[in-house]
């Protein structure tokens, strides 16, 4: 799910979308059940898309279809959309590859993705996981095999904003060599952590922040299950 927590990101999409983009057009959300705001009800009023799927992995206001981003491509198929949208989301997936990935699949040539996440000084906020912080060169490497036409720093908390076109001569790039900011390990990796990696302290005070039935949730989801291990 995503945590929408600073109008700038509102700002940002009212600055950067065209309703020729996304006029008649189909649209998917990415982590879209409703927090303390959304860019939904912005797009379907003003810029008038064919349709709108939001995904997340909980049910809840605007989750159209109950989904883990991981299986993006398995449900939907590849090159199914003409938009899509993740806010807030890319800190608290675990496998981040595989979700930028699926991202970009979905995708369709000449398609647009808009993506804002947080960057390192963010305090942890796991809803219910918080595992990555990305900076501006980060989804510069990331978005390598796209067309960036809008990169920039959140003004008002850590955090950085996106938007990108995926070139009709579409390669993807290959995304192992990226080393991103661990919440889990307080440092840059190119490796997934589980939890047994993280120092004794860091380990605290991540548990002390996630209520029990979302440690539950974290145990038995399998999507999860070696973060444990």
């Amino acid at each position: 799910m995503s945590f929408m927590c600073h109008i700038s990101v509102i700002e940002f999409f009212i600055e950067y979308t065209e309703p020729k983009e996304f006029e008649g057009k189909r649209v998917l959300e990415v982590g879209s059940k409703y927090i303390n705001g959304s860019v939904r009800p912005f797009i379907e009023r003003f810029l008038k898309p064919k349709e709108y799927i939001g995904i997340d992995i909980e049910p809840g206001k605007f989750v159209d279809i109950v989904l883990p981003a991981e299986k993006i491509i398995d449900y939907f198929g590849k090159e199914s959309f003409d938009v899509i949208i993740a806010t807030e989301l890319l800190e608290h997936v675990m496998d981040w590859r595989l979700v930028i990935s699926n991202l970009k699949e979905a995708l369709k040539r000449g398609g647009y993705i808009y993506i804002t996440t947080r960057s390192k000084g963010f305090p942890h906020h796991g809803y219910p996981y918080d595992f990555w912080r990305y900076e501006v060169e980060d989804m510069k490497g990331i978005f390598a095999d796209f067309e960036i036409i809008a990169l920039k720093r959140d003004h008002e908390a850590p955090g950085v904003f996106l938007k990108a076109r995926k070139p009709e001569n579409y390669m993807p790039i290959d995304l192992s060599r990226i080393a991103l900011y661990s919440v889990l390990l307080g440092r840059r990796t190119k490796d997934i952590p589980s939890f047994k990696d993280m120092p004794l302290a860091r380990r605290l005070i991540i548990l002390s922040s996630l209520k029990i039935n979302k440690i539950k949730q974290l145990v038995f989801d399998p999507l999860r299950r070696s973060f444990l291990t």
